[in-house]
């Protein structure tokens, strides 16, 4: 039945065609393919216009975008078009950070492809973005080729650039290094203001030493002192302060270095401070100063040993307090005051732990009677301080006049204790008194900080508005010292003050101050005199004044010097810069021979030039003359045989 079926079914006609021949027009594949581009494009309408109108749908745009962008890149990371479309996109959205971070992404995966480098460096010019990536391996290459190819000015500002955003210590060093190979030694002074670890003080100062400048070196040893105070103090910055005073053979400078810090630092922390101290007094100590290092080393000893051996009473007297049994306290107190041996050696802080313990029970006469003993026995900074200080806490002022008194007899060379003293008497309102003391004080023979303490009482007086008096100090002092920073504070002290007459005394100031320091040794001190007085004549001065001050400055100059090592032996030459005032070129018959030759080289220039001038002119001149002499006399003659040969020929 199937096969019946199937043999029963029609099979369709094949249409037969009428008209076999070539159609007039003949249509190709590529124009039906076009022709269905067209219709396709026809049919599909175009896409609706976005508008967005809240943040959060600009967000929800953004990272949809986002998210195709990066599945085009995942699909096809090596097609760098995607990757410029995708910074192109945030770049149009102000997305500068985004922007940059894909190029970035682009360069990891194909750096060597040009049109990407193009579109990057497009992106940082029309954003204005100057930024250049922190990598520091980037800038040692870029310097290194800079200075290779011979461009020191390109070098210097790319490291410059460098520095902007304060890299690392070794990249400061690499700087400083390239300065120095150029002898820009003036260049090469600003790694601790970025950097003001110990260590970069120190190279610093060794710095400066090692170019000669001493005096330098000593301030910058001194402002690291004052930069770290007593807070962060660290044994590393005094040793090498006192072995740089040690080369100076500046022994006092060094004997103050050394107690100064021994006095301050923890003595745990203080080991090779007080081995170097030792070292020193047993090399250019006397007898009493031996004896004090033993001494100093046996109480050190002794402090550790009590610190073992009755720890157990430090216990004591915490669980006496926390149970609440002031008379077994006291009692601890007193027995610990009696083990220790003050005549010997005593611990500052058990009196005024002893004396608070005695106030927070509300008894002062038994505080003020353990201070008192303290002081009677062993005598140190410390207690007086802590009484001077609960007796200004309890107003007792009288009490604090006589503290100061014996604090006072006890150390007369401590500035800081008059100070404190006068400044007292200042706020109670006394100042006679506080005067008295301030001139007690800058008699006494031997003083800790001298400068200090003229400067607090020269700042007293002119609080007080006590002008004359102020000038009288201000000369004491320049009797005793003759340093720069006196005279220059001296002139800034009579500008700051409302007169008629302020500029020509703070004028005639820095005249004496350049007349006496003209046999100063160091120069570096006259220098910074004179720059002052010319900023000060650029700011208030006429011209005459601020030329006459630029004929004072000295000239630089580069020399030579030998180096001898410690055991005597030559170490070979060194350079230095030295300074030559106008005085010092006049005296010095090589100097004046110098200029001379400066100036006969000069005047050989001038005479050459004058001479090339003069055969130029000539030059001139005679083309001029020939000139005249063709248009006057060769041109009429030439016109003349000309007609000549014409008439000839026409015969």
């Amino acid at each position: 039945m199937a096969s019946t079926a199937a043999g029963k079914q029609r099979i369709p006609k094949v249409a037969k065609v009428k008209n076999k021949a070539p159609a007039e027009v003949q249509i190709t594949a590529e124009q039906l393919l076009r022709e269905a581009k067209e219709r396709e494009l026809e049919l599909l309408p175009p896409p609706p216009k976005q508008k967005i109108t809240d943040a959060e749908e600009l967000n929800d745009y953004k990272l949809k975008k986002r998210k195709g962008f990066e599945d085009n890149i995942r699909k096809n990371r090596t097609v760098i078009s995607n990757w410029i479309k995708y910074a192109q996109w945030e770049e149009s959205l102000k997305e500068v950070q985004r922007a940059r971070s894909i190029y970035e992404r682009a360069l990891d995966v194909d750096h060597r492809n040009i049109t990407l480098w193009l579109k990057y460096a497009e992106m940082k010019r029309d954003t204005g973005d100057a930024t250049s990536p922190r990598v520091n391996q980037f800038w040692y290459k870029y310097t290194y080729m800079e200075e290779m190819l011979g461009n020191i000015v390109g070098c210097r500002q790319v490291f410059e650039r460098w520095m902007e955003w304060e890299p690392e210590e070794q990249a400061w060093h690499s700087y400083i290094n390239f300065e120095l190979r150029y002898k820009e030694v003036d260049k090469s002074r600003t790694l601790v203001m970025v950097h003001p670890e110990v260590k970069n003080w120190i190279k610093y100062a060794h710095f400066e030493e090692k170019h000669g400048y001493i005096a330098r070196a000593r301030k910058v040893f001194e402002r690291a002192v004052e930069f770290f105070g007593e807070e962060h103090i660290n044994e590393n910055l005094y040793v090498a302060f006192s072995r740089f005073e040690e080369k100076q053979k500046e022994f006092e400078r060094v004997r103050i270095i050394y107690k100064y810090a021994l006095d301050r630092i923890p003595k745990q922390q203080a080991q090779e401070l007080f081995k170097n101290y030792t070292v020193f007094e047993k090399r250019f100590g006397d007898r009493r100063g031996i004896e004090d290092v033993i001494v100093s080393k046996r109480r050190f000893q002794y402090e550790e040993e009590v610190k073992v051996n009755h720890s157990t009473k430090c216990i004591m007297l915490i669980n006496e307090l926390e149970v609440k049994e002031p008379e077994r306290t006291r009692q601890v107190y007193q027995a610990c005051l009696e083990l220790i041996p003050h005549k010997k050696f005593t611990f500052a802080k058990i009196w005024p732990l002893y004396a608070q313990f005695e106030i927070r029970q509300k008894n002062l006469q038994n505080a003020r009677r353990g201070l008192g003993t303290a002081i009677g026995k062993c005598p140190k900074n410390k207690l007086f301080k802590g009484y001077i200080e609960l007796e200004l806490q309890l107003r007792e002022f009288d009490r604090c006049r006589k503290l100061y008194e014996k604090y006072l007899e006890f150390s007369p060379e401590n500035c800081t204790t008059w100070i404190k003293f006068a400044e007292l008497e200042t706020i109670l309102g006394d100042t006679e008194r506080a005067r008295a003391i301030f001139e007690l004080a800058i008699g006494q023979p031997r003083l800790d900080m001298p400068e200090v303490l003229w400067k607090s009482y020269i700042d007293s007086e002119i609080e007080q508005e006590e002008y004359e008096n102020t000038r009288g100090l201000y000369k004491r002092l320049l009797q005793r010292t003759q340093h720069v920073k006196v005279w220059i504070s001296y002139g800034q002290f009579e500008l700051s003050i409302d007169s008629d007459d302020r500029i020509q005394r703070c004028r005639q100031i820095y005249e004496e101050a350049n007349k006496s320091m003209q046999n100063c040794e160091e120069k570096e001190e006259r220098l910074m005199l004179l720059e002052s007085w010319r900023d000060f004549e650029d700011e208030l001065g006429s011209f005459a004044n601020k030329e006459r001050v630029q004929k004072l400055l000295p000239e630089k100059v580069k020399k030579r010097r030998k180096i001898t090592a410690e055991d005597g032996s030559d170490a070979g030459w060194e350079e230095y810069y030295d300074y030559i005032f106008p005085e010092d070129a006049a005296n010095q018959p090589n100097l004046k021979l110098l200029a001379m030759a400066k100036m006969w080289k000069k005047q050989q220039q001038q005479e050459d030039e004058d001479e090339d001038e003069e055969e130029q002119e000539e030059e001139e001149q005679q083309f001029t003359a020939w000139s005249l002499c063709y248009y006057e006399i060769l041109w009429p003659v030439s016109q003349i045989l000309k007609i000549e040969r014409n008439s000839i020929l026409f015969n």
